[in-house]
C-alpha cells in the first residue's frame, strides 16, 4: 500500500546545508478556521517553532479576548510574539517585520523551518514581502486626535472615505486610531494610505508557502459564535475589567473588549455583549478573507481537509529532497479555547 501523507517520516531538522534556501511555511485564514491546530501540527511536522502574525495576540494580559495560544499548545510548540507587550504599549507591522526578520535570520543560520501564523494580513505582509516607509507627522496626529475628541470618530470616517474608500472597506473602521492613522499617512503624503501596501515584493532569503485556511461561512460563523461563548465561559468578563483603567489604549479598542464598557456602566446585559462580540468577530472573519484572498501565491485548502494539507507539505518538503519529523494527525484535536 502506498504511503500516507501522514505517516511517519524521517528527520527535517538536520542542520541547514550551504547554499540551501530555507522554508517559511504561512499559515492564514479568517479567524476560528483553524490556525492555531494546523501551526502547531506543521511545526511539529517539521520539528520547528512557530512566530505569530496576530496584531492583538502581541500583548499581555489579553490571552481570552485575542484566543491567544494557550498554556498547553504553547508548551507543546515554543511561539514566538505572543504575550509580550504590554496592553498600553504601541507594537506596529513595521517593527514586527524588524523583530521577526532578525528572529528568522538567526533561526535560519541552524534550521531548514519555521512556521508563520496569523490572521493579520499586514503582519504577514510585512514579513515575507516588505512595506513602504510610511510617513508619520505627530502635529498631523494630534490635530486628528483633537477633532476626535470634539466631534467624535464619524466625521474621521466619512473623510478617509473620500481620501481611501479601498482602505476603508477592509479596515476596521471603529477603531479610531487606525482611522486616524491612515488619514494622517493621506494627508501627509497626498496618495491613499492603501497605496503604501503595493511596492513590489522585497527579496527574502528564504522561500515561502503560504497555506490559505477556509471554511464555509456557516460553519465558520456557527465556530465564531461558540468561541466567544467559550471565550465567556473562560473569564473574558475579568480579563477585560482588570484592563479597565487602559481602555483608552490602542490595545483595547478591539473585538472582544469595547463592547464590555456598556455592560460595565449598566447600559446593557450580559447577552448584549455577547451578541456584539459574535457579530463583530463575524464581520472581522469577513475582512480578515477579503485580505487574504487578494494575496498572490496563496494555496487554498479547506481548513477540515487534512490529508490534502499533509499531502501539499510533503510535496514541499520533496522538493527539496526533505522528509517529515513527525506525522500530521489524521483528526484536529480539540482546541482550548
Amino acid at each position: 500500500m502506498a504511503d500516507s501523507p501522514l505517516e511517519r517520516l524521517s528527520s527535517v531538522a538536520d542542520s541547514i546545508q550551504p547554499n540551501e534556501r530555507p522554508l517559511l511555511v504561512v499559515v492564514v485564514g479568517p479567524t476560528a478556521v483553524g490556525k492555531t491546530r494546523w501551526a502547531i501540527d506543521m511545526a511539529r511536522a517539521l520539528e520547528t517553532e512557530i512566530i505569530n502574525a496576530d496584531s492583538r495576540q502581541v500583548f499581555k494580559r489579553m490571552a481570552i479576548g485575542t484566543a491567544a495560544p494557550s498554556a498547553n499548545e504553547r508548551a507543546e510548540i515554543q511561539h514566538h510574539f505572543v504575550d509580550f507587550i504590554e496592553p498600553d504599549r504601541r507594537y506596529s507591522a513595521g517593527q514586527f517585520e524588524q523583530d521577526a526578520s532578525v528572529w528568522l535570520d538567526h533561526w535560519f543560520k541552524h534550521r531548514r523551518t519555521a512556521v508563520l501564523a496569523g490572521g493579520s494580513g499586514l503582519y504577514v505582509k510585512a514579513l515575507i514581502e516588505g512595506l513602504d516607509d510610511i510617513p508619520s507627522d505627530p502635529s498631523i496626529r494630534a490635530q486628528l486626535n483633537q477633532r476626535l475628541e470634539l466631534h467624535g470618530l464619524a466625521p474621521l470616517i466619512e473623510e478617509l472615505a473620500q481620501l481611501d474608500p479601498a482602505h476603508l472597506s477592509k479596515m476596521d473602521a471603529q477603531n479610531p486610531q487606525r482611522v486616524i492613522r491612515a488619514l494622517e499617512v493621506c494627508l501627509i503624503s497626498g496618495r491613499p494610505f492603501s497605496s503604501f501596501h503595493k511596492l513590489a515584493p522585497r527579496a527574502r532569503p528564504y522561500d515561502t508557502w503560504v497555506v490559505g485556511l477556509q471554511m464555509d461561512r456557516d460553519s465558520l460563523n456557527s465556530r465564531i459564535n461558540m468561541r466567544v461563548e467559550h471565550m465567556i465561559e473562560a473569564g473574558l468578563e475579568a480579563e477585560v475589567r482588570e484592563l479597565e483603567y487602559l481602555k483608552d489604549a490602542n490595545a483595547l479598542r478591539t473585538v472582544g473588549y469595547r463592547e464590555w464598557w456598556p455592560f460595565f456602566e449598566n447600559e446593557c446585559s450580559m447577552t448584549d455583549v455577547q451578541a456584539q462580540i459574535q457579530l463583530r468577530t463575524r464581520q472581522f472573519a469577513k475582512r480578515q478573507m477579503t485580505w487574504f484572498q487578494k494575496m498572490e501565491g496563496v494555496q487554498w485548502f479547506d481548513a477540515s481537509d487534512r490529508e490534502n494539507i499533509a499531502e501539499g507539505l510533503r510535496v514541499e518538503c520533496e522538493k527539496r529532497s526533505w522528509h517529515f519529523a513527525h506525522p500530521i494527525p489524521h483528526s484536529e484535536p480539540h482546541r482550548d479555547e
